[in-house]
């Protein structure tokens, strides 16, 4: 209702509600956010078994209305319950997305700014993997205008490096915890972030964004697990899975990730 009353001050041409699942009947794209809170102190990953409950009510309801949507997962831990999300409702995994790290980078990109002095649209650079702590920065392809910060500082992100740019990804991991901490929940960021991954869908734009998909078969990966990496998307979902040029360290990164995800998934019950 509060939406509905400011309706007049958005191009949203109308904003329904309802607690029956019929007023999202042939939806193109559904967005889910439902799901327990996270607590201050909890990780992502501690939140998996509360919220597969949850979706195992939600996603047979979605998909009994809209059988041919698209899905974009936003509930932590979102690349867990992306492939939760899949596997109940048997879509194509191209059509269930996780928002994944498409936030992450973009917490990326303005940190990268705030260190430079420089404005974010101009820094360019990926966070890949989980979202959540064992993400993966690829410091490797991290640009501003193009011209890779590698060829200034080759030890960029590792222990050895005296600008110690490896905090700026400790800050990204960092920055929700202290949104947590200080609200207790996060909102207006990953609103923003979905809003853009919701317009690239709607509108084919076939932009590429860090999003969580399934990866079994890349970077090593054997089992049937979703993480982010660049994907395009457009009216289909995920139409192409973008192949990223990464160093041993990055892959192994990448790896060790997708292991930390598939110790807790192993256990979940569907």
């Amino acid at each position: 209702m509060d939406l509905l009353h400011g309706s007049i001050f958005l191009t949203t041409s109308k904003i329904v509600s309802g607690k029956d699942y019929k007023v999202s009947e042939n939806s193109k794209l559904v967005i889910v956010t439902a799901g327990a809170r996270q607590k201050e102190g909890e990780s992502r990953l501690d939140l998996v078994q509360r919220n597969v409950a949850i979706m195992k009510s939600i996603i047979p309801n979605i998909i009994k209305h809209s059988p041919d949507c698209k899905i974009v997962m936003v509930t932590n831990p979102v690349d867990i319950l992306t492939y939760v999300a899949w596997k109940i409702s048997g879509l194509p995994a191209n059509c269930v997305i996780g928002s994944g790290c498409n936030l992450d980078s973009a917490r990326f990109r303005f940190f990268i700014g705030e260190k430079l002095g420089i404005h974010p649209t101009s820094c360019h650079g990926l966070i890949v993997g989980e979202h959540g702590d064992s993400s993966v920065p690829l410091w490797s392809g991290v640009n501003v205008a193009g011209f890779p910060l590698k060829c200034l500082n080759p030890e960029i992100g590792t222990d050895s490096d005296k600008e110690h740019w490896k905090t700026v990804h400790k800050q990204v991991i960092d920055s929700a915890y202290e949104v947590l901490k200080l609200k207790g929940y996060t909102s207006w960021a990953i609103a923003m972030s979905v809003t853009n991954l919701s317009e690239t869908i709607l509108k084919n734009l076939r932009r590429v964004h860090p999003v969580s998909t399934l990866v079994k078969g890349l970077y090593g990966v054997k089992e049937e697990i979703f993480l982010s990496t660049p994907c395009i998307l457009g009216r289909n979902g995920i139409s192409d899975i973008v192949k990223m040029n990464l160093n041993s360290d990055e892959e192994a990164l990448i790896k060790k990730s997708a292991d930390t995800l598939w110790n807790i998934q192993k256990d979940v019950k569907l």
